[in-house]
């Protein structure tokens, strides 16, 4: 244990990850300032059992999209049949899943776990074959579960010392 209030997990992949299976009647859809209020809240309510914080709009979208790792391929929505924000990624370019969120209602339907692959598989294809991403303990949401299950361990707290 490293004393630290989070994990920080990361999984090198040998191979591209198979096709996400998605659950039936969402979309994917590019992060924009369209859907930008609506992820921010998505984002609220799924962190408000705990697993993360957001800060508040404004300076959650400023710095969402001034930030130098930031790249709108690696900001996926999933919207439902009635275009509602229902999971979202947000990954920094330099293969760090920032945030992964899943609207408390649409928990264990699989989003988590397809949006989580895509990404993958966006990385892998950008020949980024390790990724990594911070959990905080105990998470309630069943985070650390899903990414231990794809196949993502934790790094010892000595390479994260050395790491630049």
């Amino acid at each position: 244990m490293n004393g630290l209030p989070y994990l920080h997990l990361e999984l090198t992949m040998h191979e591209e990850p198979c096709q996400p299976a998605w659950p039936a009647n969402v979309s994917i859809v590019g992060f924009s300032h369209e859907y930008a209020r609506a992820t921010h809240d998505l984002l609220v309510r799924a962190y408000a059992g705990g697993g993360g914080s957001v800060a508040g709009f404004d300076d959650w979208y400023n710095g969402l999209i001034t930030d130098s790792e930031y790249d709108p391929e690696l900001a996926v929505l999933v919207l439902d049949q009635s275009h509602r924000s229902v999971a979202f990624v947000q990954c920094w370019n330099s293969a760090f899943i920032k945030d992964l969120v899943v609207d408390p209602g649409r928990r264990r339907e699989g989003l988590g776990e397809a949006l989580l692959v895509h990404v993958l598989r966006l990385f892998f294809r950008r020949s980024q074959t390790t990724v990594s991403l911070k959990v905080e303990r105990n998470n309630p949401s069943g985070a650390e579960k899903l990414y231990r299950r794809l196949g993502f361990s934790e790094v010892p707290v000595a390479k994260l010392h050395t790491k630049a």
